[in-house]
This record gives C-alpha cells, structure tokens and sequence, in this order.
C-alpha cells in the first residue's frame, strides 16, 4: 500500500471533488432559506445493522468544509451497530452541515457495506492463517475510501494501483513470451530504474507454479482459479519459498475450503464490487 501521507492526499482529492462536484457555485436551497448566520445540531442516525465506518472520514469532510464544526463521536469506525443507534452529533453552521450532509452520507454508507462485508469474510476465516485481501475492482475516483473500509472491517489491502506494486498477471505473461521472460524483463527494469517494488506473479496451473520458482526469487505467487486439490498441491510445493494467493470466483461458500489449503491470503474483488449500501441518515435536532 501507498504511504499514509500519500493516502491522506487521497483523501483530501476525494473530498475537494466531491465538494466540486455536489454544491457547485453554493447549495442554493440551504442559502435560500437559511441564514448564514444560523446555527444548528444534527445526528448520524443508523437504520440497519452492521459494521459502521466512515466516521474519522465524516470528520475530515466536515473540517474541511468548514473548521469551526465539531463532531462529538458515539460509536467509532469498526464498532457493531444496530437499527437506532447514533454514531455522531455535528454542530455548526447549518448551512455547511448541509453542504457536507450528501458526501458524508454517500461516504459512510458504501464504506459501512464494505466493512460488514469484510468482517463477514474475516469471520469466516477464524482459526486459520489465511487473511483476506481486497484488489482494485473499486469505485473509480474513491479507492482510497473503499480500501480505508477493507481495514477498517479486519481485512487487508492488496497494492493501492498499478504504481507501488508490480503484479505480472496472464496477460503480463504472454506479452513478454512467457513467466522466466516476464520475469526477467522485470527484474532488470526495476535494477534499471532504481524502483524498489515486490513482485506478484500469476499461475494458471502447477506447471507454471514451478516455473516461477525456477525463474526468481518474488513476493508471492498468485494462484488464479485453481481448485482445492491443485491449491493444496502448490502450497506445498512453494513451501517457505514466498507467499501464496488464492483468487479467482472465491466467495462465501467456498472461502473456508481454500483457506484450509494453506494460502497465506484469499483476495476477493466482491469485498468492494458487490456490496449493498448500509442505511444511514443525517437528521436534525
């Protein structure tokens, strides 16, 4: 993953767009009927149940929009909530919690669906060295948020984007004419460059399993598609030599079997893709 100072820029690029994009020129509805000076309070009400997350972000928006606002926080990111609780009280100006009601909302509710999710897959993993990964299936402009909430629901983040990571996957591989090529030509790119950057490399099968170890040395070893009896097999056969990856179609049903294989991590494109945002509202009081 990249660094927290880069991640912090993430997110304040998250934030500056949103803004951009949602009020505009001004909210004209709050600045026709609202003072400027007016002050009010409002309350993160929950509606379902779940993991909630999203809160130390709602914090960054609100200052952001403006400095003066406080938040007094109920129940922290990664906390269990349920139909009724809530989460925060944000005071200030009642025309700038309206201008960050939409994106904070937007926000909390996607990274809340994706946390419970997560810590559903986690669950599912007690008792086994296996750890989920999230990857790069997420809402284009918002990964720094979607990975963020991965975290914050007991999972782990696979490479942020293609820049702090090299993954050679099968198309990777069969441009370059094959895994000892692929592999190669990696290697002397980053001696080239100067970059210092771990190597993931993709296996289709045991066959080229063994050629990636006979090719060189790397972080981990990416087992796409294989079934239980092949998984179990590579894991043995890569022994303490790197790490192992299981992807590919893995989902609830199936995630237990394939962390009883042995893989060190699972990654699961559904944590981000596939997830039903968690019912939450911002109300006055």
């Amino acid at each position: 993953m990249i660094s927290e100072e880069q991640f912090q820029k993430e997110l304040e690029i998250i934030i500056r767009n949103a803004i951009r994009e949602d009020v505009g020129d001004g909210d004209h509805s709050s600045l026709a009927c609202i003072p400027d000076s007016a002050s009010g309070k409002a309350k993160l009400l929950v509606k379902d149940t779940g993991i909630l997350a999203g809160v130390d972000f709602a914090k960054q928006v609100f200052s952001l929009v403006d400095t003066e606002m406080e938040v007094e926080v109920l129940i922290q990111d990664g906390s269990a909530v349920k139909y009724g609780d809530i989460a925060f009280y944000v005071s200030g100006s009642s025309q700038n919690i309206l201008k960050a009601e939409r994106l904070v909302l937007n926000a909390m509710q996607r990274m809340s669906a994706i946390a419970t999710k997560t810590k559903s897959y986690v669950d599912l993993l007690e008792g086994t060295k296996t750890k989920i990964l999230d990857t790069r299936k997420t809402t284009p402009g918002i990964r720094a948020l979607e990975k963020w909430a991965v975290k914050i629901g007991g999972g782990e983040n696979h490479r942020f984007a293609l820049y702090d990571m090299i993954m050679l996957k099968d198309n990777h591989i069969d441009f370059a004419g094959g895994i000892p090529q692929a592999i190669q030509k990696t290697k002397a790119y980053l001696k080239e460059t100067g970059k210092d950057l771990k190597i993931i490399v993709e296996a289709r099968n045991l066959k080229e399993v063994n050629q990636i170890l006979e090719s060189a040395e790397v972080y981990r070893i990416l087992l796409d598609n294989f079934n239980y009896e092949d998984t179990r097999t590579a894991v043995a056969t890569i022994g303490d030599a790197c790490l192992t990856e299981s992807s590919g179609g893995i989902n609830e049903s199936t995630i237990r079997k394939y962390a009883e294989c042995g893989v060190d991590y699972i990654s699961s494109g559904a944590l981000t893709h596939s997830v039903h945002n968690m019912d939450l509202s911002l109300k006055a009081v």
